[in-house]
């Protein structure tokens, strides 16, 4: 059988403290990221064989990362905070893999956005976005 349930996959922020506690971002729907990608750099010269360009790679961006809450303005609006904070957060996004040892791919990131919705004919809800800073560390 191939295909994992995603249902259990946390969003956690550390406190910054030492030793760092994490705490699941509570209410998450929907995560997504981060986007990991890498630039190329075309070095391609009159002398490149048979007329075909050729790249190397160049930056790795750890991209953005974003999250779908049940918005809880009495629970959520600490993280409002963040937006204010100019130095990088940690955070861990933890897979319901396996429950000894969950895959967590551990990250710094500096949130960029939380966009509150309020439909008349829907729940209360927001999407928060961090933008990935340095190197994630997937294990």
């Amino acid at each position: 059988m191939s295909g994992i349930n995603a249902f259990g996959t946390q969003l956690k922020r550390g406190d910054g403290a030492g030793p760092e506690v994490f705490t699941s971002i509570a209410d998450a729907t929907g995560i997504s990221g981060p986007g990991l990608s890498r630039e190329t750099l075309d070095v391609t010269s009159h002398g490149s064989p048979d007329a075909w360009m050729e790249h190397i790679g160049g930056l790795k961006d750890g991209g953005e990362v974003s999250v779908d809450i049940n918005y809880q303005p009495a629970v959520h609006d600490l993280l409002i905070a963040d937006l204010d904070d100019d130095a990088p957060r940690n955070y861990q996004l933890v897979f319901p893999d396996d429950p000894t040892t969950p895959t967590t791919w551990s990250f710094a990131a500096i949130m960029t956005g939380f966009e509150p919705d309020a439909p008349y004919d829907d729940k209360l809800s927001a999407s928060l976005t961090f933008k990935v800073t340095g190197k994630p560390t997937l294990s």
